[in-house]
C-alpha cells in the first residue's frame, strides 16, 4: 500500500505562536480573549460543541489547532439567516461543514418517517436545533455570509451522499450534496489527512480549485486530465443487456471497427476510445492515473438496475490500496471522487487522541446536560473502522475495512487522564471500543493480499483464511486497564463481533468475568440464513457457540450475566415467514425483545441498494440478475416489529390475521409451542403498536426482571450510549448502532 505524509510533520503555521486555546472560540468575545483579530478556519456543526475525542468536530478542530491554525466552531446556528454564520466573522481561509456525529436526516427522523421528539446532541436533549439536510443549509448560509471564502464539507452526512444516492425520506435518487450545498470540496471518511493538507495548501495561497490531487477528497471537474485513462463501469460490471465490453488491450484496428455506427452507445464509445488513446503508450492500465466512470445521476435516477451497477462498482473501490478514481456526470458536470484516504497510523492515531481536549462541554452551555456526551465521557475509542462489511451499516464506505489502532500506552494515558482530570469519575471506564469491541490489532496477515483484496468483508461466508483473529493484544490491553490503580471496572460497551470472538475463548474469558455489567449486547440480526445472507452476518451456529462460552465463564465467575441479543425487522430479503420464524425462535429461547427498530435504509450502504433497486449488488448485477424481497409498505413494516414484540397484547390482533393468512392459524393459542394466545386482554389492541422505537434489544424473561423503560434498561446495563451514537472517537460520525 501507498504510504501517506505523517500528520503531524507538516511546518507548523505562524499562529502557533498563540498556544492551544482552552475551548476553540464560539464568539467574537472568546476569539477576542485568545489575542486572535481573527479565525485562520471556522467550522460549523450541528451538534453542540463539547470537547471531547468522541465528537468529530472537537477532533478536526483541535488537529487543525496543533497545525498552527486559529479554529473557531460556529455549534448549531440558527439557519433562518446568515447572520449567525457571522459570528466570529470572516475565516480567513475556509469554512469547513459538517451536520454533526449523526447524518441530520436520522437524527430527526425514525425507520417510519416519524419525528423524533429528542436529539441526543443538542443541550437538555432539545430536538428542533438543526435544520434537516443541515450540511446543504450550512454551507448555503456560509456562502451568503462571505460569498469568497471556500466551503469545504464533511462528516457523516456529506461523506454518505457523496454520490448521487437513494434518499429514503423524499424516496428518490437525489444527486451529489456536493452540488447541492454548492460547495467547493467534499471530504469524506476520516477527514484529518485531508483537512490538513487542505488548510496547509490554501495557506500558501493554493487555489481550492487547484486541489484536485488528495485522496478521500470530491470535487467538480471538466475533461479528463492529461495522462488520465478513462474506463466505462461496464468494463467492470455489465449493468444489463449492453453490448460485450471491448478488451481494453484491444487493438486500435480492433477498436475503429467496433466503433462503426450502430455497434456501440455513445457512452461505450466515448469510453473506448478514452482507452485507445492511452494504449498508444502503454498496454498495462495505471491505476493511479486510471478514473472508471459511473452511469450518470440522469440514468441511475430513473434505472434501478444501474443503481445496483452503481453501488456494487462504488463498493469494489473502496480498499485504499488499490480503488481508483470514480467520475459521475450531474447533468453538464463531472462529479470526480479521489480514491479513500489512507489508514492512520498508530503513531497518528496516539497523537490525534492525546490532544488537549477538556472533555467537558462548552462552558457556554453551562449546567445544561447534554445526553450524548453523558453516555460516552467515560469511553475510550481504540480503534477505527470495521472490516465485517454488514450490509446495512456504513462504517466501510466511511471509516474503511482497514484496523486503525490506538497503542497500549496511549490508551492507557486516557485513562489515567479520565481517572485524574473529569469531573464526576466514579472508577468506571465504560468502553473500551470502536465500531465493535473486538477488532483491535486484526488484520490481513499479508500487506500485499490486503492492498489487493476487493471482497467486501473479512468475516463473510467465513472468516478469511489470511485473517489473524489473534485477540491476546486486546486481553493485554483489558489487564493492564482493570489493573490501574483508581479503575475499579472497565466495562464494554461496544458490541462484540462474536464469531471472531470464538476464535479466541482467553478473550472471551477476559470479557465475561471482568468487563460485563451484568448484561452484554450482542448482534445476531435474524435466524434465518436468507435474511443474513443479506446482511452479510453470520448464521446462528456462531452465536450458539458464544453463548456456550458466555455462560461456562460466567458460571466459573460465579455470576449471574445475560447476553442481550439485537434483531432488525423489515430487512431487504425478510420475507413474513422469516419473521415468523424470529418470533418463535425468540420465544422458544425465553427472549422478549423490548424495543425493537426497523430497516433505516441509509445512503450508500448496500442494504440501501437492494431496498431501492430489488437488486442484490453483493454479485453481478444485470436485468435478470437475482432480485431481492423488499419489505416496503407502512403496514408490513409494522407487522415485521410486532413478530418481534409478539409479546405485546397490543400486537396480537395483527399477529392473528397475518398468522390466519398464511396459514399458520395452528400457532394461535395458549399451547407451548403457540405464539400468541386467541383472546385478547381487555384495553388492548386498539390502534396501539407498543414501544417500537428507539434502541433493540431483547430480554431473557426466564429469571430475569423486564425492563420497563429506557431508563430502567441503561441504570441495569451500566453506562449505555444514546440511540443511533457514534463509537467513540470518529471523528465524522457514523450513525452505526452497536453490537453489529
Amino acid at each position: 500500500m501507498q504510504t501517506a505524509r505523517e500528520i503531524f510533520s507538516y511546518r507548523k503555521y505562524w499562529a502557533k505562536r498563540f498556544g492551544p486555546a482552552t475551548f476553540l472560540p464560539m464568539s467574537r468575545a472568546e476569539r477576542d480573549e485568545l489575542g486572535w483579530d481573527s479565525c485562520d478556519i471556522i467550522l460549523i456543526t450541528g451538534d453542540a460543541y463539547v470537547d471531547h475525542p468522541s465528537f468529530g468536530m472537537a477532533i478536526i478542530g483541535r488537529v487543525l489547532e496543533a497545525q498552527g491554525f486559529r479554529v473557531g466552531i460556529i455549534a448549531q446556528p440558527d439557519w433562518k439567516s446568515a447572520e449567525a454564520f457571522k459570528a466570529l466573522g470572516r475565516p480567513n481561509l475556509f469554512f469547513g461543514i459538517s451536520a454533526g456525529n449523526m447524518d441530520s436526516m436520522v437524527n430527526r427522523y425514525t425507520a417510519d418517517r416519524k419525528i423524533r421528539s429528542d436529539d441526543a446532541y443538542t443541550p437538555g436533549g432539545m430536538a428542533g436545533k438543526r435544520p434537516d439536510r443541515s450540511v446543504i443549509v450550512y454551507a448555503q448560509r456560509a456562502r451568503e455570509a462571505y460569498g469568497d471564502v471556500p466551503v469545504i464539507v464533511g462528516g457523516i452526512e456529506a461523506s454518505l451522499r457523496r454520490i448521487a444516492h437513494y434518499d429514503y425520506w423524499s424516496d428518490k435518487v437525489r444527486r451529489s450534496i456536493l452540488l447541492d450545498a454548492k460547495a467547493d470540496m467534499l471530504v469524506y471518511g476520516n477527514a484529518e489527512r485531508q483537512v490538513v493538507e487542505i488548510a496547509h495548501r490554501l495557506a500558501t495561497k493554493e487555489p481550492i480549485e487547484k486541489i484536485t490531487d488528495i485522496r478521500g477528497t470530491a470535487f467538480i471537474r471538466n475533461g479528463l486530465p492529461e495522462g488520465w485513462t478513462e474506463l466505462d463501469s461496464a468494463h467492470l460490471d455489465t449493468p444489463g443487456a449492453l453490448n460485450p465490453p471491448m478488451s481494453p488491450y484491444a487493438t486500435e484496428e480492433e477498436i475503429r471497427i467496433s466503433l462503426q455506427p450502430g455497434t456501440v452507445t455513445e457512452g461505450e464509445r466515448t469510453a473506448s476510445v478514452n482507452v485507445v488513446q492511452f494504449h498508444r503508450h502503454t498496454s498495462k492500465l495505471d491505476r493511479e492515473k486510471t478514473v472508471i466512470r459511473l452511469p450518470s445521476f440522469e440514468k441511475v435516477a430513473s434505472d434501478r438496475v444501474l443503481y445496483a451497477h452503481t453501488s456494487r462498482v462504488l463498493h469494489l473501490e473502496t480498499n485504499p490500496g488499490n480503488a481508483r478514481a470514480l467520475v459521475q456526470r450531474h447533468g453538464e458536470r463531472d462529479l470526480w471522487l479521489n480514491p479513500p484516504p489512507l489508514p492512520l497510523s498508530t503513531k497518528e492515531m496516539d497523537g490525534i487522541y492525546e490532544l488537549p481536549y477538556q472533555r467537558l462541554p462548552h462552558r457556554v452551555y453551562g449546567k445544561e446536560k447534554i445526553p450524548a456526551y453523558e453516555m460516552i465521557r467515560f469511553s475510550i475509542s481504540i480503534q477505527r473502522g470495521c472490516f465485517g462489511g454488514c450490509t446495512f451499516c456504513s462504517i466501510t464506505e466511511h471509516e474503511g475495512r482497514i484496523i486503525q489502532n490506538r497503542s497500549e500506552d496511549s490508551v492507557i494515558r486516557e485513562i489515567e487522564t479520565i481517572r485524574d482530570s473529569v469531573p464526576g469519575f466514579t472508577g468506571v471506564i465504560s468502553d473500551l471500543g470502536g465500531p465493535t469491541a473486538n477488532m483491535y490489532r486484526l488484520a490481513c496477515m499479508s500487506r500485499e493480499i490486503e492492498s489487493a483484496c476487493r471482497l467486501p468483508s473479512c468475516v463473510y461466508p467465513g472468516i478469511c483464511q489470511n485473517l489473524n483473529t489473534d485477540h491476546l493484544p486486546l486481553i493485554k490491553l483489558y489487564k493492564r486497564a482493570r489493573e490501574l490503580p483508581g479503575i475499579k471496572k472497565v466495562l464494554i460497551g461496544s458490541g462484540v463481533r462474536y464469531d471472531l470472538a470464538i476464535e479466541s475463548p482467553e478473550y472471551v474469558k477476559e470479557l465475561v468475568q471482568h468487563h460485563v455489567g451484568g448484561y452484554l449486547k450482542i448482534a445476531p440480526e435474524h435466524s434465518r440464513a436468507g435474511p443474513l445472507s443479506k446482511m452479510m452476518k453470520p448464521g446462528m451456529g456462531s452465536y450458539y457457540k458464544f453463548k456456550e462460552l458466555f455462560d461456562k465463564y460466567s458460571k466459573e465467575a460465579g455470576k449471574e450475566q445475560y447476553l442481550i441479543p439485537y434483531f432488525i425487522a423489515a430487512h431487504p430479503g425478510t420475507t413474513d415467514e422469516d419473521m415468523l420464524e424470529l418470533a418463535l425462535w425468540l420465544k422458544q429461547n425465553g427472549f422478549r425483545a423490548d424495543q425493537v427498530q426497523a430497516f433505516l435504509p441509509s445512503p450508500m450502504a448496500s442494504a440501501t441498494a437492494m431496498y431501492h433497486s430489488g437488486k442484490n449488488p453483493l454479485r453481478k448485477v444485470t436485468k435478470t440478475s437475482e432480485g431481492v424481497y423488499v419489505p416496503k409498505g407502512l403496514k408490513q413494516r409494522r407487522l415485521h416489529k410486532a413478530f418481534l414484540r409478539y409479546h405485546d397484547a397490543n400486537n396480537w390482533p395483527m399477529l392473528r390475521a397475518a398468522l390466519r393468512r398464511m396459514g399458520r392459524a395452528d400457532l394461535i393459542g395458549s399451547g407451548k409451542h403457540q405464539l400468541i394466545p386467541s383472546y385478547q386482554p381487555v384495553g388492548t389492541g386498539q390502534g396501539h403498536e407498543g414501544r417500537h422505537g428507539g434502541k433493540r434489544f431483547a430480554t431473557q424473561h426466564t429469571g430475569l426482571p423486564r425492563f420497563a423503560d429506557k431508563k430502567t434498561a441503561t441504570r441495569q446495563r451500566g453506562a449505555k450510549r444514546p440511540p443511533r451514537t457514534l463509537h467513540p472517537g470518529s471523528p465524522t460520525g457514523t450513525g452505526k448502532r452497536h453490537g453489529r
